[in-house]
């Protein structure tokens, strides 16, 4: 199989969340997750001061793009390039350009995939970072790609799926 690399897609602004369902709907549909592993719409945290209160939201990076991990092959960019509210990906021509390693790093996005972890599904951990924190679960599945375990967590009174970084976990 190919490497998969990131990409960066264009699309109308203000449109780039329904994009990403989108594509996620395709991966599902057509069966694609080996195809495209993930996709994201980058944000960051931003301070603003409304009426004299600071309020802390969370804005887009890249207002107007989408970066999408995938293999590029064919059929795989037409999948992707005549998804609504995609008008291209970002490359010279209509020929797309993966992202280097030292352009992703200040987006937080982690090259190296082939982290060894001690932990399995059916394993018991415990959350050590993040919202989750001090929360113990059972390992449900394991996304080696985004590097992310699935842990059922009462809420509500209801057992409720979440991913949790593998960063932010240890094996109980």
């Amino acid at each position: 199989m190919a490497e998969a690399n990131w990409y960066v897609v264009h699309t109308y602004s203000g449109y780039e969340n329904k994009v990403k369902e989108n594509i996620e709907k395709t991966i599902e549909n057509r069966h694609l997750e080996d195809q495209i592993l993930e996709v994201r719409v980058p944000m960051q945290s931003v301070v603003e001061m409304k009426n004299g209160v600071k309020k802390t939201v969370e804005k887009k990076m890249f207002p107007g793009y989408v970066l999408i991990n995938m293999v590029m092959n064919d059929d795989i960019w037409y999948v992707v390039r005549n998804t609504r509210g995609v008008t291209g990906f970002v490359g010279p021509g209509s020929k797309p350009v993966p992202l280097t390693e030292a352009e992703m790093k200040p987006l937080g996005i982690q090259v190296d995939h082939n982290v060894v972890v001690d932990f399995e599904e059916g394993d018991s951990i415990q959350v050590t970072g993040g919202v989750w924190k001090d929360t113990v679960g059972i390992i449900q599945s394991m996304n080696h790609g985004k590097q992310m375990v699935t842990i059922n967590v009462d809420l509500f009174g209801r057992e409720t799926p979440v991913e949790i970084s593998f960063t932010d976990i240890r094996k109980l």
